[in-house]
């Protein structure tokens, strides 16, 4: 299949998303309720080293990105990393990537709109989690049945939102730390507590990785985003420049911050989450109504990270429909030029992995689990085209070039084959296995299934 072909079968969607809008989308998308809410499971697991945890993640996360956004420049298609699988690799692997990553995002939304609905108690204790995310999730679908550059001008402030927080968390925090205007806190929760600053050790610090990259889940959007803007050869890069930086302040920094001020031991939580640890930090500093403030803007944050999702799994199914893998219904676009029939089947789909909070406490752990086996295959057939895709297309012609290519996509891919490995023993990960191996499965029969009603070779 040729590249005109793609993009004319994916015609029709509106380029109206700013270079703006574009940034911040992908901003937004590495920054959802896995940071502030998991990042307590993740201190559970590493302690302290769990700054190592999370840069290890944002290691395959930017190696990743980097891959991709060499695709997604030459390509600019809805359709994004599926597209890409289809025409490097074969159209069995088109049709896995775009159905699992579907599958992983309705999965993805569903636990953070549990989450969001555990943030809604730290105001009103006794109203139901499931009740609160039902609504949130009926809000993104609202969103995304609306013209792009809506969804767009909402993400943007979402993550503007979001950005100013975290920069306001890490300069209160640090103020904390250092002893301005208060008695210094210091840095020795880091190194003093029992254990050190690796009481679990490389192991503890592994399996802090699995939620460093479950966190990381959403930086892909940039790719996404290609068939939507006027001008991806700009887009894209900008959206790359600051990656790495960005990554380290909201994390690593953040996450230091954490650790620093707050014993890890009275953080630490099992994979039943409660309470969001930035909030327990903010209501130490003495500011007024901060943990409050800070609860709000993680809900905003919890609804950043639900819309962009909802976003993915449109285009997914748009894509997927365009390529007659899917129903034709779910291609169509309404006037505005957004797949509003695509939009809504997945958000019906989030509807229903949200009532999962409704029958057991352990939701957000479920779904997290499953969200991020299908992530990991995803991220893995990334790193697999790009290998076809450079072997096509020299590193002279190319406009955003991946950095110590190969060496980085191998160590790349290693890292996520020794994490699906890790899951798929650990008891508490075993129901990512669980669901996701079947998953692949049925994908797999389905596909040739369609294949042989087709009548295709």
């Amino acid at each position: 299949m040729s590249d005109a072909s793609i993009t004319e079968r994916e015609a029709g969607l509106h380029r109206r998303l700013t270079q703006g809008q574009t940034v911040m989308i992908s901003l937004g998308g590495a920054i959802g309720a896995s940071l502030f809410l998991s990042s307590g499971i993740a201190l559970g697991y590493a302690g302290p080293a769990v700054l190592l945890s999370y840069a290890i993640a944002g290691f395959i996360a930017v190696a990743m990105v980097f891959s991709l956004s060499e695709m997604a420049v030459v390509h600019p298609t809805a359709g994004s990393f599926g597209t890409y699988a289809e025409l490097y690799l074969n159209p069995w692997a088109g049709f896995v990537i775009r159905y699992t990553y579907w599958f992983a995002q309705v999965i993805a939304t569903g636990f953070e709109a549990v989450a969001a609905g555990i943030y809604m108690t730290y105001w009103f204790p006794e109203a139901p989690v499931w009740l609160w995310s039902l609504g949130f999730a009926a809000i993104v679908v609202t969103v995304n049945a609306q013209a792009v550059n809506h969804f767009g001008r909402v993400e943007y402030w979402l993550a503007v939102i979001k950005v100013s927080a975290i920069v306001l968390f890490v300069v209160l925090g640090l103020a904390h730390v250092l002893g301005l205007g208060s008695k210094p806190t210091g840095l020795g929760n880091l190194y003093q507590l029992p254990g050190g600053f690796m009481p679990h050790g490389l192991h503890g610090v592994w399996m802090g990785v699995i939620l460093g990259l479950l966190s990381f889940v959403g930086v892909e959007v940039v790719a996404v985003t290609s068939g939507e803007s006027p001008n991806p050869e700009k887009t894209i890069p900008a959206a790359l420049r600051s990656m790495a930086a960005r990554l380290f302040l909201f994390y690593v920094l953040a996450l230091g911050v954490i650790a620093a001020i707050f014993p890890w031991t009275q953080l630490a939580g099992s994979v039943a989450v409660t309470e969001s640890p930035f909030v327990k930090v903010l209501a130490l500093t003495g500011v007024p109504a901060a943990a409050g403030i800070m609860n709000f803007v993680i809900v905003s944050a919890a609804l950043s990270g639900m819309n962009t999702n909802v976003y993915l799994c449109s285009r997914m199914l748009f894509s997927l429909s365009r390529g007659e893998y899917a129903p034709k219904v779910l291609g169509q676009l309404s006037k505005a030029g957004a797949p509003v029939i695509a939009v809504v089947f997945s958000g019906v789909c989030v509807l229903a992995a949200t009532l999962l909070a409704k029958f057991t406490p352990r939701a957000y752990a479920y779904l997290q689990g499953v969200a991020l086996f299908g992530a990991i295959i995803v991220w893995a057939l990334i790193f697999v085209s790009h290998f076809r895709f450079r072997r096509v297309h020299a590193a002279s012609e190319l406009k955003v070039r991946m950095p110590l290519f190969p060496a980085l996509q191998i160590a790349g891919l290693a890292l996520l084959a020794a994490l699906l490995v890790t899951m798929g023993l650990d008891p508490d990960w075993n129901v990512s296995w669980i669901v996701g191996i079947p998953w692949l499965c049925l994908l797999t029969l389905g596909y040739f299934v369609w294949k042989w009603a087709r009548g295709r070779t």
